[in-house]
């Protein structure tokens, strides 16, 4: 059953409207993506037309398939200009996790190349990453996928036998990253830059006793409790978003709630009203049903002046879309030759 408005109102032009979608776009195989976008199928055209919608100036994607050279991206957003949607000049994506493969039978079935021996779950290197369209400049200011999971301080490293720290299979190799965790700063004219600190978990679910998945849940999220507190490096500069599929619902499901909730109470953040408590995703029975696992977080003194979710479409994706609309404040101007 699709809920929630068919169509945001317009933004003000005083403000930034971020938007995230986890579109579940990714296909079965490489190429395949950008064959259905050329292809204009119906997932993709509704796709389109749920993110044109939105009217956003800055889009992040989950469930959408890297190449190499960024051509279905690319692509994508050219549909957008065909469909005379949104123009977004300005597109990052990076390599992802998912997909690749560690040369370890990480799952211990015996095999090797399987989708669970990957660094994040995939069947083919750049399945389900991710992506920012942007109609302002972006730039990557610090990439923390290639991070190990065993080097995440008081991280819970495990493998599927339930081994822990040095002694679990591939912790030389397992990096913690599922997908991604990425910092790009995106430049508005004549306004602050502001950071987004994009990721998206794995599920808490499809492992066993040994909790390997929930436990790796809980730490992709704890990256970013550590990064605003200075724990990993310098503490990023305000303004900044915290942005993606953190997997976990603060109320329901099997991931580790006091993580997601000490992420929602950060004293660096805040949870605006406008998306706070919303369900973002729904799994039919026997699924686990209606759930908040898509997170806009700005930081604490951002205003925000709006915000809400797309429609569900079931036939395209699983998840609503949110965005809010961002108050940057003005950038300061730079004294000249003689100024003060």
């Amino acid at each position: 059953m699709a809920v929630g408005p068919v169509q945001a109102a317009d933004p003000s032009p005083d403000t930034l409207r971020l938007a995230y979608w986890q579109t579940e776009l990714s296909a079965k195989g490489p190429g395949l993506l950008l064959r259905d976008i050329r292809r204009g199928t119906d997932r993709i055209a509704g796709a389109l037309g749920i993110l044109s919608d939105l009217k956003a100036d800055v889009l992040v994607l989950g469930g959408f398939d890297h190449d190499l050279n960024g051509v279905a991206l690319t692509a994508f957003a050219g549909a957008f200009r065909a469909a005379k949607g949104p123009d977004y000049p300005h597109l990052f994506s990076a390599p992802p996790n998912s997909g690749v493969d560690t040369g370890l039978d990480l799952d211990g079935d015996g095999r090797l190349r399987g989708a669970r021996d990957a660094q994040g779950f995939g069947y083919f290197a750049g399945q389900g990453g991710m992506a920012v369209l942007s109609r302002y400049p972006l730039t990557l200011s610090a990439d923390h996928s290639a991070l190990l999971w065993r080097d995440l301080p008081d991280s819970q490293v495990i493998d599927h036998q339930g081994r822990t720290g040095a002694q679990a299979t591939g912790a030389g190799v397992q990096r913690l990253s599922t997908t991604v965790h990425w910092e790009l700063q995106v430049d508005p004219p004549g306004r602050t830059p502001l950071r987004l600190m994009i990721f998206h978990a794995t599920p808490p679910v499809f492992d066993g006793p040994e909790d390997r998945n929930g436990r790796r849940n809980a730490d992709e999220i704890r990256l970013w409790l550590l990064r605003l507190s200075g724990g990993l490096g310098p503490a990023p500069p305000d303004p900044l978003v915290v942005v993606g599929t953190a997997n976990a619902d603060p109320e329901a499901g099997q991931g580790d709630r006091p993580t997601i909730r000490a992420l929602l109470s950060h004293p660096l953040l805040h949870d605006p009203p406008a998306l706070r408590g919303l369900p973002t995703a729904e799994w039919p029975a026997p699924g686990p049903g209606r759930m908040r696992v898509d997170y806009i977080l700005p930081s604490a003194d951002l205003p925000v002046a709006g915000g809400g979710r797309g429609p569900l479409r079931p036939e395209v994706s699983r998840h609503w879309p949110i965005f809010l609309d961002l108050s940057l404040p003005e950038r300061p101007l730079r004294p000249g030759r003689g100024d003060p």
